[in-house]
């Protein structure tokens, strides 16, 4: 496994950028020097994270997300085992 976390990932276990493996590894958020801990979906490249917004569902029953734009930097928690 890399030392750097992937470009994209979502928290979602229905979208296609879910990656269990790295998730289990724990994956930390800065976003604009900040730490966030209700990222639902972030990607690098494109500079945007999605932040839950409250205890709010949609009809789905999947949280109501608001995305935001600026530098991400996400980083692992844990070093591999």
């Amino acid at each position: 496994m890399s030392d750097t976390p992937p470009d994209r990932l979502s928290v979602n276990p229905n979208s296609p950028h879910y990656d269990e493996a790295v998730l289990a590894r724990g994956v930390g958020i800065r976003f604009k020097g900040v730490e966030k801990t209700n990222v639902e979906e972030y990607c690098v490249s494109e500079g945007w994270v999605r932040l839950s917004a409250g205890k709010a569902l949609d009809r789905s029953g999947n949280p109501m997300t608001v995305k935001l734009k600026g530098t991400v930097e996400p980083y692992f928690r844990e070093e591999p085992a």
